[in-house]
């Protein structure tokens, strides 16, 4: 058996991506290695790494000074810089998204953050993105607001595929696996081929943890007897929701409806475990990854979380183990006075705004080459 733990993930049925992109990775021959050695089977953006990327890099400088010569505006540099890197890596992941019949292989980017309350909004720059990348092994990223779900859906019946990103809630999820799947039947009642097209879900975690854990320990140093359940649940709330929503898919996409999709090639909708590098010094590096292990799962991780698991990972399939303690758990939380839906609203409406944050920083520092040359 091959020693690099990322390699024995996928004999479990995961697949390792990177949350990371940069014109180096691609051009240095970083990206391929990471495929051959590590088994990498995909990657992902958004604006905060092409913030950083753009901005932390002079490898993008000549690109924005002949734009800005040429009069272009800040946004269409930006879309212009983003959209090559996509296709670059896509054009090295192409092979492996052969190789899988299309099960891997993707690189997402995600449309303008400042749209995610905007539902036509998104589906045009969705459709426009689509387009101008040309490479069936990419996804448009919608986030899972209330306006995007409409989209998701509209979307996935017109063949475009989509990340589902910024999701927080169980409630939600079963939305956003609802919109997936209306769309699928959108599209084969009108003859449409559905095989080609590909969806995730990404359920953020480590974020749930980082609200509600200070919680947690706020009812713990009280004392008494919901000290023991807090103390119980600390650390555990958004491994508990991801089980769960595993449970979740399970039932959806094994449900008799899908089951018709799936004889007319549709796929199932993926699950994506999201934001998880650990914030918790005191707990393992990389606890996001070890604990969420299961078939037909994806997990995206930054390159610090990718380099922790190679050196010190233990893979198993613990997905579906203890779901009913993580059942337990989730049931505790009204009684301990904190309500997870008013929880993950709030991590939903942050979400929003640390992908805008970032967009407007990068379109400032633009601005700022720009003006210079």
């Amino acid at each position: 058996m091959n020693s690099n733990p990322l390699k024995r993930l996928e004999a479990l049925g995961q697949s390792i991506w990177l949350d990371y992109i940069r014109r180096d990775l691609m051009a240095g021959g970083g990206l391929r290695r990471l495929i051959e050695e590590d088994g990498l089977r995909g990657m992902t953006s958004n604006p905060s790494i092409f913030e950083k990327a753009i901005t932390g890099s002079p490898d993008y400088d000549e690109d924005i000074r002949a734009m800005a010569l040429n009069g272009e505006g800040v946004k269409a540099i930006y879309e212009t810089l983003s959209q090559r890197d996509v296709q670059s890596a896509a054009d090295e992941f192409r092979p492996l998204y052969d190789k899988t019949d299309g099960k891997d292989g993707y690189v997402s980017l995600e449309v303008n953050p400042h749209l995610a309350h905007d539902t036509q909004g998104t589906i045009d720059e969705a459709r426009r993105l689509w387009a101008a990348l040309s490479r069936p092994n990419v996804f448009i990223k919608v986030p899972a607001t209330a306006e995007g779900l409409l989209a998701i859906q509209q979307l996935i019946g017109e063949g475009i595929s989509v990340n589902v990103t910024l999701l927080f809630g169980l409630p939600r999820y079963r939305r956003v696996a609802e919109a997936y799947i209306a769309g699928i039947e959108a599209r084969a009642a009108q003859g449409k081929a559905v095989n080609h097209v590909v969806s995730v879900a990404s359920f953020f975690v480590s974020r749930i943890d980082t609200l509600v854990d200070p919680l947690l320990e706020k009812i713990a140093a009280q004392g008494g007897k919901k000290a023991e359940v807090a103390k119980r649940t600390h650390g555990q709330v958004a491994i508990s929701s991801a089980k769960v929503a595993y449970q979740i898919y399970k039932e959806i996409f094994g449900s008799d409806r899908f089951r018709k999709l799936t004889a007319q090639g549709a796929r199932v909708q993926r699950l994506l475990w999201a934001s998880t590098s650990n914030k918790n010094p005191d707990s393992s590096d990389v606890k996001y990854i070890e604990d969420l292990i299961g078939p037909d799962t994806i997990n995206t991780v930054p390159p610090a979380t990718l380099d922790a698991y190679r050196d010190h990972g233990d893979p198993k399939a613990r997905l579906e183990e203890n779901v009913t303690e993580a059942k337990w758990l989730l049931e505790r939380l009204p009684e301990l006075g904190i309500a997870i839906d008013e929880v993950t609203k709030q991590l939903e409406d942050e979400g929003v705004e640390k992908f805008n944050q970032p967009f407007d920083k990068l379109m400032q520092a633009l601005a700022q080459k720009s003006k210079r040359i």
